[in-house]
């Protein structure tokens, strides 16, 4: 089935709001006398409640912490940081070429609907977007499909016409679980992870063409779901 709506995850694929949150985290940790290993952070990429910094904080620390007042050190930093960040390279002429081939076009991401709406606003591009899904959508998050079947129902489209793009594993795993062909866009946390068999690996959208990556993706067999 030929391609109908590119479905945009959002942290990390249209804004690095991923980096600096893992940076913050890591200070805090080092402030302490540990290390915050990628190894470990990685389960947190893409989804919600995947990885408890503090928990684990308090694993290593062999007491209580205060969690209220560590997150208190790392999100003020953490959104001042986020507020300096550009859209990633190729984000906007992907949506607009996009556009230029009628497609339709959403995100769907596990942070809220809140934070996804405010930077697509802030940065001038929600008017590109169809539908903006977020975990106050579903009741799970990725790496279940739900968040990608939910953005195909509100564009109109089918799951198997529907073509994502992702930059974690967890997007990735639910985007197959979707029945969904998936194009992986790693960024600096998630390139140095395993990416689980997407159809095409882009080192970046800058100076992608849509057209191209749709030919390219739809040449491929779209693979059964995990599990089927």
């Amino acid at each position: 089935m030929t391609v109908a709506a590119i479905i945009f995850d959002f942290d990390g694929l249209i804004l690095d709001t991923e980096s600096p949150l893992f940076e913050e985290w890591s200070e805090a940790y080092r402030r302490r006398g540990f290390e915050l290993t990628l190894d470990l952070w990685q389960h947190s990429l893409g989804t919600k409640g995947g990885f408890d910094p503090c928990a684990h904080l308090e694993g290593l620390m062999g007491r209580p912490v205060d969690c209220e007042g560590v997150r208190a050190e790392v999100i003020p930093r953490y959104r001042a940081r986020c507020e300096t960040q550009p859209l990633l390279p190729g984000v906007a002429d992907v949506l607009a070429e996009a556009r230029s081939l009628e497609l339709r076009t959403g995100v769907a991401s596990s942070s809220s609907v809140g934070w996804v709406e405010g930077w697509l606003s802030r940065h001038g591009i929600r008017p590109l977007f169809d539908c903006v899904c977020g975990r106050d959508d579903v009741e799970r998050v990725k790496p279940a499909p739900d968040l990608f079947l939910l953005a195909a129902s509100r564009l109109g489209v089918a799951p198997e016409a529907c073509l994502v793009l992702e930059d974690s594993p967890n997007g990735m795993l639910a985007a197959r679980a979707a029945g969904m062909r998936c194009v992986a866009v790693p960024n600096a946390l998630t390139r140095a992870l395993a990416l689980p068999a997407p159809d095409l690996v882009v080192a970046s959208l800058a100076h992608q063409s849509v057209a191209a990556l749709l030919r390219k993706v739809e040449e491929t067999p779209l693979a059964a779901a995990p599990g089927t």
